[in-house]
């Protein structure tokens, strides 16, 4: 498949040479340096692919394409940039049947350049501008080329995502996307994944995925059991969630499919008929290391000043995690990450969690143990 950036020959690595990039050992939390043994190739439908624009290292990235093959997803366009993009890192993942590394290359910007979604009115608040806002209007750049590639791979369902998402399907059988789209009615063009978002309970996290398993929620939630407990849920935070609020969206491979965000599809030519599922959702791991302060903070040449984060960043919590990330020594950085973000107070955890604010979800940890004797 050739198209601008597209890694038109791969260099191959076999799996193994994995743990010696990341300097792991055979046992990992997640098995993915084992077996990549998945029907790729299959007639199982529907066909299901995720397009996620990333800088990630292996680390990150590995155990997110292993959870979402187990769940039924078959393949990733893979946007890179940074860590990514490397050479030691892009061979690994161009290794991995189902995965297509697209790379930021001159061919690609001046294709994209002359991209429909400069003419859309509702993201031109966003043009131009740093950090979060750029990102932003990236992501929908590279969900639009990927809707191209999805159809010429003959791909059923694209999801958008980022590499600290994992889609949650509670509600399916066998714990199966692949089965939770299949039966959806003909007519659903397009279906919500409510938001999940980490509630980490220490400092000191490693690997998010393994080991992080209190999550916040909302739209699962009785209107009367949120309003009541709204204050408590905050803890001084300026907003609900820590981040976004909206979850992410599936949408049918069709005609005039068009990107509307990073968390929603629209169609050219027809009102898409949506849903929101009742148990199913998307597990959002937001700052779940400490480290995330000072990685979010490099990745970004804003001042930090109150005035000047507000061109840089949407939302309220990033501009002051930046702050503070950028002003702050690293022992007060740690006070504040304790105090905004870990969920210290066991009893406020305990009593939130049986009101229905807070759930634990276990689904995505994986037995070390078991691995280890595998």
């Amino acid at each position: 498949m050739d198209y601008p950036g597209s890694n038109s020959r791969p260099h191959r690595r076999s799996v193994s040479d994995c743990v010696d990039v990341l300097g792991q050992s055979r046992s990992p939390a997640f098995p993915y340096f084992k077996d990549w043994n998945f029907e790729f190739g299959s007639n199982l439908r529907p066909k299901i692919c995720i397009v996620s624009s990333t800088a990630a290292g292996l680390e990150q990235i590995l155990p997110w394409i292993f959870f979402h093959k187990v769940i039924g997803v078959s393949t990733f366009f893979l946007f890179v940039e940074g860590k990514a993009a490397s050479p030691v890192v892009s061979r690994v993942l161009e290794s991995i049947p189902g995965v297509e590394v697209i790379y930021k290359t001159k061919e690609l910007e001046e294709q994209q350049a002359k991209s429909r979604i400069w003419n859309e009115t509702w993201l031109a608040k966003f043009f131009y501008k740093p950090c979060n806002h750029e990102l932003f209007v990236k992501q929908t750049l590279n969900m639009e080329m990927a809707i191209v590639i999805s159809r010429d791979a003959g791909m059923d369902w694209i999801i958008h995502l980022d590499t600290d998402e994992l889609i949650h399907p509670s509600s399916a059988r066998e714990y199966s996307v692949r089965q939770l789209l299949a039966d959806l009615p003909e007519d659903v063009d397009m279906v919500v994944f409510p938001n999940y978002e980490s509630c980490v309970e220490r400092d000191d996290i490693i690997e998010p995925f393994t080991e992080v398993s209190m999550f916040k929620n909302f739209d699962h939630l009785p209107i009367e059991a949120y309003l009541g407990n709204y204050r408590r849920a905050i803890r001084g935070n300026p907003n609900y969630f820590l981040t976004y609020g909206n979850g992410k969206a599936a949408a049918r491979v069709q005609d005039h499919l068009r990107p509307h965000g990073a968390h929603r599809w629209h169609n050219y030519m027809k009102a898409p008929k949506e849903i929101k599922l009742d148990e199913a959702a998307v597990l959002h791991y937001t700052y779940t290391k400490f480290s995330d302060l000072t990685s979010r903070r490099d990745r970004c040449g804003c001042k930090p000043t109150k005035e000047d984060v507000k061109k840089c960043f949407m939302l309220e919590f990033d501009r002051a995690a930046f702050i503070i990330a950028s002003t702050a020594t690293e022992e007060e950085m740690l006070r504040w990450y304790r105090h905004h973000v870990v969920w210290t107070n066991k009893a406020l955890s305990l009593k939130l969690l049986k009101r229905g604010i807070l759930t634990r979800i276990y689904t995505p940890m994986v037995d070390k143990s078991h691995n280890s004797r595998t």
